[in-house]
C-alpha cells in the first residue's frame, strides 16, 4: 500500500500547490513529503515535478501521471466505500468552480440544504468567469454555461439556458422598440467584450449582430446592472434576469430572436469510471433543484413558447 500512499501524496501536492500545504492536509512534515516524492520518482525513473523555492510545476510526464493517478485514487475510494457500505455517503472536501453570477445566484443559495443533507462533506466553491483547467488546478468538477465541444472531460447537462434580448421599459419609452434585427444598429447594445458579436437564431435562421454603444466591459454583472438602469438593450439569460422579466422591470424585445438553444448549464468533471460519491451527490442535487423546467423560467410562459417556436423552426 506504500505505493498508493506515495501516489496520494503526489496528487495532494499537485492539488494543494505546494509540499508544505499537502503535508498539513496529511499530517506530514514537508521533509517527509519531499522524501516520498523522490522515492516515487526514483521508482518510476522520471521527474514528475519541477521544484523551485516558490512553486512547483508538473512536467509533461507528471501531468499524464496525475490524470491517471486521480482516477486510480477515486476508484480505490469507491471500492472501499462499497465494501464498508458507505458508497451513498459523501465525505471530504468537494472543490467546485463556477461562473461568478450563476454561482452567486443559483449555487450559493442551495448550499445550506445540501450541506445539511451531507454533514460529512464540505464545499470549496471558487467563482470565476475564466475557463479553469479543472484537472491541473485540482477541482472535482466545474459548472459551465456553454455549447460544449468534444473534450476529454465528462459533461452532464443540468438545465437548459434561454437567452433573450431585453431592455428596461424606460429605455424603450425614450428610444422606441426595435421592430427588426436591423433596427438594433440604431440602439445602444450592451455586451461584454467576450459576447460581441451576438449570434442569434430567428425564424429565418442564424443572424450575427455587431454590438455598439458607449460602454465596454468584461463583466456580466456590469451589463446586467446597466440594462436594468435603462442604458440599452442586452442579451441576457433567463437564469440571470428571470425575476426582472416576470416583474416587468425588463421587457423582451424582438421575441422571435434568441441565442442558440444548444447552450446549457453543465457539470464538467474528469473522465472517471467510478465517480466519487461527493461529486455524484452534488451533481444529482443541482439537477434535481433546477429540474427540467428551471425555477428561474417560471412566469415566463409567453417568452418560452416563442423560444420553443424558434428551436422547432431551427430543427426543421
Amino acid at each position: 500500500m506504500s505505493d498508493f500512499t506515495d501516489m496520494d501524496i503526489f496528487a495532494r501536492v499537485v492539488t494543494a500547490g505546494s509540499m508544505s500545504a499537502a503535508g498539513r492536509e496529511m499530517g506530514l512534515s514537508p521533509a517527509v513529503v519531499s522524501k516520498r516524492l523522490r522515492r516515487l520518482e526514483d521508482r518510476l525513473g522520471t521527474r514528475l515535478l519541477q521544484r523551485t523555492t516558490r512553486q512547483i510545476a508538473l512536467t509533461e510526464a507528471g501531468q499524464g501521471f496525475y490524470e491517471r493517478v486521480v482516477a486510480i485514487l477515486a476508484s480505490i475510494e469507491e471500492a472501499e466505500a462499497f465494501v464498508t457500505r458507505r458508497s451513498a455517503l459523501a465525505r471530504g472536501t468537494l472543490k467546485v468552480t463556477a461562473p461568478t453570477s450563476f454561482g452567486r445566484l443559483h449555487i450559493a443559495p442551495l448550499l445550506g440544504q445540501f450541506l445539511q443533507q451531507n454533514p460529512d462533506l464540505s464545499v470549496n466553491l471558487m467563482l470565476s468567469d475564466d475557463l479553469v483547467d479543472i484537472v491541473g488546478e485540482g477541482f472535482d468538477l466545474a459548472i459551465r454555461i456553454a455549447e460544449l465541444s468534444d473534450s476529454s472531460l465528462v459533461a452532464r447537462r443540468l438545465a437548459p439556458t434561454h437567452r433573450v434580448l431585453c431592455a428596461a421599459p424606460n429605455y424603450l419609452e425614450l428610444q422606441g422598440e426595435p421592430m427588426s434585427v436591423s433596427d438594433l444598429q440604431n440602439h445602444v447594445c450592451l455586451a461584454t467584450t467576450a459576447q460581441d458579436p451576438w449570434r442569434l437564431e430567428g425564424p429565418d435562421g442564424p443572424v450575427v449582430v455587431q454590438t455598439s454603444g458607449p460602454l465596454r466591459t468584461n463583466s456580466n454583472e456590469v451589463v446586467r446592472e446597466s440594462v436594468l438602469a435603462g442604458m440599452g438593450i442586452a442579451l441576457r439569460s433567463t437564469w440571470d434576469v428571470g425575476p426582472e422579466l416576470s416583474e416587468g422591470r425588463l421587457r423582451v424585445v424582438l421575441p422571435d430572436y434568441h441565442a442558440s438553444p444548444n447552450v446549457g448549464v453543465y457539470a464538467i468533471y474528469p473522465t472517471r469510471r467510478f465517480l466519487p460519491a461527493k461529486v455524484r451527490v452534488f451533481i444529482d442535487y443541482l439537477a434535481a433543484s433546477y429540474g427540467p423546467e428551471p425555477y428561474w423560467d417560471q412566469g415566463l410562459g409567453e417568452m418560452r413558447r416563442g423560444y420553443r417556436n424558434v428551436v422547432a423552426s431551427a430543427a426543421e
